[in-house]
């Protein structure tokens, strides 16, 4: 018999992505910030990944039992804003940023590094936490739609 699950709505993760990207850009940086976050953290456990199944017994693995919401963000700043606030409360994390996009891996670490942090522009933030402690510094966001 399977474990009893946590309640749903106690944890989520929350994207809060730029406008003014363009959406192929946005859902590229979504995927990098959401993969780092999953894969470094050390909290797969804590973030409760699924398994699905469907009646000809194919496997759907690794689906999340919480909550996924995207935000939308005006701007840059307000992204920078997000990310002061998680660094500030120890949050799990990942962000992305304009220097992120061309050339190799290398040459992308390389136009990061020699930018200071203030004109980054960041694409998006994504994190994982309690419900009620994102809610408190990302409610005045609305759904990316």
């Amino acid at each position: 018999m399977p474990l009893p699950l946590p309640d749903e709505n106690s944890k989520r993760f929350i994207a809060v992505l730029n406008k003014k990207i363009e959406v192929g850009r946005l859902m590229n940086a979504l995927g990098h910030m959401t993969a780092g976050l999953a894969g470094k953290t050390g909290a797969a456990d804590e973030m409760c990944f699924l398994r699905y199944e469907d009646q000809d017994g194919g496997v759907h693995p690794h689906i999340s039992h919480f909550p996924f919401i995207v935000l939308k963000a005006d701007n840059s700043n307000q992204i920078r804003t997000v990310r002061a606030e998680c660094l500030k409360r120890g949050l799990a994390f990942g962000d992305f940023t304009g220097t992120m996009t061309v050339g190799t891996s290398q040459e992308q670490q390389e136009r990061t590094r020699a930018t200071r942090e203030a004109e980054l522009e960041y694409y998006g933030i994504v994190m994982f936490g309690e419900t009620g402690e994102l809610k408190e510094f990302t409610r005045k966001f609305s759904l990316f739609l």
